[in-house]
Formats: C-alpha cells, sequence, structure tokens
C-alpha cells in the first residue's frame, strides 16, 4: 500500500490501532534509560506516545500524513511530547548514530526495501543503543491468525537478525500474542529480534 492508501485508512475518527503500546515493545523497551528514541513506520503512535510519556526523546516517522495527525492529537491529550515526521523511510535520511533506541514495529515491506530500512536503522544506532523489531512472523500464515498474507513480506528471526549488520543480536525467535477472532481466542505468531550497537 502506498501512502495515498494509508491516508484512506486511517481517515476517520476511529483508531485503526490499539492506543494502547505493543506488548513487547513495552516489555523489551521497558528496563531502558530513557535517551532519544526512532520509531519508524509509527502508524498512529501508540508506541512514540508510550514512550515518550516515559521519557524517552521521541521522533515518530511515517508516511501517512493521517495517521501522525491521529497520533499528534492522541499525544496532545496525554502531554506527552513526540517530534512527528511525515516522510518515506526509503528516502529519508536520519541523523547518523544518534538514537539511544530505534524501533520498528509491524512494517512489512519486499524484501529490498526492508533490508534497505534495517541498514538505516542500524546505521542512526548510536554506541549502546537498542534495536527492537517486532513483525507479523512468515509461520503466521500457516500457524496463526492476521496479518499480511504475502509470504514475501513477512519476517522471520533469522532473516531479520543476519540484516542487522554491525549489530549484536541478543534475542530472535517467534513470539505469540492472544487475539480474539470472532470471539473466539487465538494466537497471531510474531517475530521479535533485539539488537544492541557494541560501544
Amino acid at each position: 500500500m502506498d501512502a495515498k492508501a494509508w491516508d484512506e485508512r486511517y481517515t476517520g475518527t476511529e483508531l485503526v490501532w490499539s492506543a494502547e503500546p505493543n506488548r513487547f515493545v513495552e516489555a523489551e523497551t521497558g528496563d531502558l534509560p530513557a535517551g532519544r528514541a526512532l520509531d519508524l513506520a509509527a502508524g498512529e503512535g501508540r508506541n512514540a506516545i508510550w514512550l515518550a510519556k516515559n521519557g524517552w526523546q521521541v521522533t515518530a516517522v511515517d508516511f501517512s500524513a493521517a495517521a501522525l495527525a491521529k497520533g499528534k492529537l492522541l499525544a496532545d491529550a496525554q502531554g506527552a511530547a513526540v517530534d512527528w515526521v511525515t516522510a518515506d523511510l526509503l528516502t529519508w535520511q536520519p541523523e547518523s548514530a544518534a538514537y539511544d533506541l530505534v524501533l520498528i514495529a509491524y512494517l512489512h515491506l519486499p524484501e529490498d526495501e526492508m533490508t534497505a530500512v534495517l541498514a538505516k536503522a542500524a546505521a542512526v544506532l548510536a554506541p549502546g543503543g537498542t534495536f527492537l523489531l517486532v513483525g507479523h512472523d512468515l509461520q503466521n500464515l500457516t500457524d496463526g491468525v492476521g496479518g499480511p498474507q504475502d509470504a514475501a513480506i513477512l519476517h522471520t528471526p533469522e532473516k531479520v537478525a543476519e540484516r542487522l549488520t554491525g549489530l549484536r543480536v541478543d534475542r530472535a525467535e517467534r513470539v505469540t500474542r492472544p487475539v480474539t477472532v470472532e470471539g473466539e481466542p487465538r494466537e497471531a505468531i510474531d517475530t521479535l529480534v533485539r539488537a544492541v550497537r557494541e560501544e
């Protein structure tokens, strides 16, 4: 989907996603000392807002202006200061080695584009900084529920980890989260990768 399609999806008063942070983002970053954070493909900003409320100086980037406008309204209502940037991740150039946390949550792109975004994410991490990716796993197609149905854009822990040049991968695994489908409890399967730029 392009920016226009996502803008159309985000138009309206209801949130497309939850206002709460992703469970894995909360669990994996809750023990980190607050610093500068970069949320790539931030959508409506639920993770960026949570980080800001926990003391982080957050830049949230997405190519959907409609999504970021919703995020700004949510952030303002909660007194959370976030720097909202409308930009395409493939062409946007962030400051090098400047962020203590780089987050990618549920960004799914063709392989060459995802490789470029992961390289950019690694390059902007400061020494000692943490990289975190959470996204729909390839196994979710057959054993999980929801998410994109195109195998070519789904993640595996191994594939993400091997693209993180220059980072020490501390965690690369499949994780599950509960979802409800037509009133029935189910499990979705995600890829979770956490890495650090060594000092």
